[in-house]
């Protein structure tokens, strides 16, 4: 145990308990990354003139945010994964490598969101509308958020390299202080409050992309005083094929899951504002509020994903076993409370976001329908981790695939034809969620008993 002196709680804690542990400040770190979208929508949509133009204007622009997010995420998962299952094995030299080639290639990232900023985002924005006023305001809320991205692309790094080594409570405090500037900067900007010039949907992407530089800054000093089992020597930040293709082995596949977040949303856009620009506002709301509890589940997958790596470091079955048992039964019951809270909270969101009656009652719809998913969407989230921490890369890709595109987008579009053929309400188009997480956790079920094959060779203690 003596290669674990430095690492004992991820070696010999008991898995319950480390999955609280870990689990807790990582659920709270994403559900104050989603704060940062749905404090946004909350200022704009009370805006004294065009509310709810500008909040449709940034649901244009969040797919692509998304993307952002996707890429910085799944580097850093990849990074996560190998930092972890070398700490575990005792390889502090492979750790340090690892660290920092994802660094590398943060700076890399950053520079290709730079130039899309530049000359991507008016061609982007314009595949969505012809709304001229929504356009404007979409084009500048997003170039601002591609050119001033280091944080949340860097962010996303540090973070994972904090909870890596088993010090998540960092990675949220990091996360904390960037929310609440967000919070505080937000009617400063928007509103023209203390002085400030009123920005309207401009200041909302100030406000977000400081918020986001205040996070990437305070992990990269925890990262230096923290994280001391991970060597920072400048030598390690020279790139190496080998450590690079390691690190999107595993990071690819979730980089892709991630991105399939926003090539839904985005195809979504599309079949909805041909029924009605009311009802991609009113999802547009709904996928910001529904964040919260689906990045519960995503906050303690990121948990599941380092406990579950490092037995794997070990070759420990027992502790394998246990990261993916507790795992799902804690998901479970965030998944429960969220559809709870969803359920009981629709009508007071519709008051809250000023929603005009069309938008206000395909919102609500949306609450009540889709939140009848959770459940099954937690048990696809749980084993996505499972399946990033085995490096079984391909598995986690098929439940993405799943349940964010082969059975959403062409089941979306067949219920909007129906809607529009017979001019009924377009609320059946939430029922493809609930069909998409059933039949996407039917596969996920036989790629786990795959699976539990693999795990049945490790020494059971």
């Amino acid at each position: 145990m003596e290669q674990f002196e430095k690492n004992d709680k991820m070696a010999v804690m008991p898995v319950k308990k480390l999955m609280l542990a870990m689990g807790v400040p990582m659920i709270i770190s994403m559900v104050l990354q989603a704060l940062y979208n749905i404090v946004d929508s909350a200022f704009i949509s009370n805006m004294a003139q065009n509310g709810e133009a500008a909040l449709n204007a940034l649901t244009l622009a969040f797919p692509f945010q998304m993307l952002m997010v996707a890429i910085g995420i799944g580097t850093g998962i990849g990074t996560n994964v190998l930092v972890a299952q070398n700490l575990g094995l005792g390889d502090k030299n492979k750790a340090g490598k690892v660290a920092g080639n994802a660094q590398f290639l943060a700076i890399v990232i950053y520079l290709v969101f730079l130039l899309f900023g530049i000359f991507g985002v008016r061609f982007y924005i314009a595949t969505q509308t012809a709304n001229q006023l929504v356009y404007d305001m979409a084009v500048n809320y997003l170039t601002i958020c591609c050119v001033a991205s280091p944080g949340v692309i860097f962010f996303a790094i540090y973070e994972k390299l904090l909870q890596a080594s088993g010090h998540s409570m960092y990675s949220t405090i990091a996360q904390i202080a960037g929310a609440v500037t967000n919070i505080i900067l937000d009617p400063i900007m928007i509103y023209g409050w203390l002085g400030c010039p009123e920005m309207g949907a401009t200041g909302a992407a100030f406000a977000t992309v400081i918020g986001q530089c205040v996070s990437w800054l305070l992990a990269f000093l925890f990262h230096l005083t923290a994280n001391k089992n991970i060597p920072k020597d400048l030598q390690y930040l020279k790139p190496s094929a080998d450590v690079i293709k390691g690190i999107y082995a595993v990071g690819l596949p979730a980089i892709i899951a991630q991105a399939l977040m926003s090539v839904m949303t985005y195809g979504l856009n599309i079949i909805l504002v041909s029924v009605s620009e009311a009802m991609v506002t009113a999802y547009g709301l709904f996928y910001k509020i529904q964040q919260f509890i689906l990045f519960a589940a995503f906050g303690l997958r990121d948990a599941i994903t380092p406990i579950v790596s490092f037995a794997y470091g070990m070759g420990n079955q027992k502790r394998i076993r246990d990261g993916i048992k507790y795992g799902l039964l804690y998901t479970l019951m965030i998944m429960v409370a969220g559809t709870v809270a969803a359920e009981a909270l629709a009508l007071p969101f519709g008051s809250l976001f000023r929603l005009s009656g069309e938008t206000e009652t395909a919102f609500i719809g949306a609450m009540r329908i889709i939140s009848i998913s959770f459940l099954f969407a937690g048990i696809n989230i749980a084993l996505q981790g499972v399946f990033q921490a085995l490096n079984k890369g391909l598995a986690s890709l098929t439940v993405s695939f799943g349940r964010q595109l082969i059975f959403v987008l062409p089941v979306a579009w067949g219920f909007a034809q129906i809607t529009l053929r017979f001019q009924i309400t377009g609320w059946i188009i939430w029922i493809t969620f609930l069909l998409a997480e059933i039949a996407t956790s039917i596969i996920a079920y036989f790629l786990m008993k795959r699976t539990n094959r693999f795990i049945s060779q490790f020494k059971t203690a």
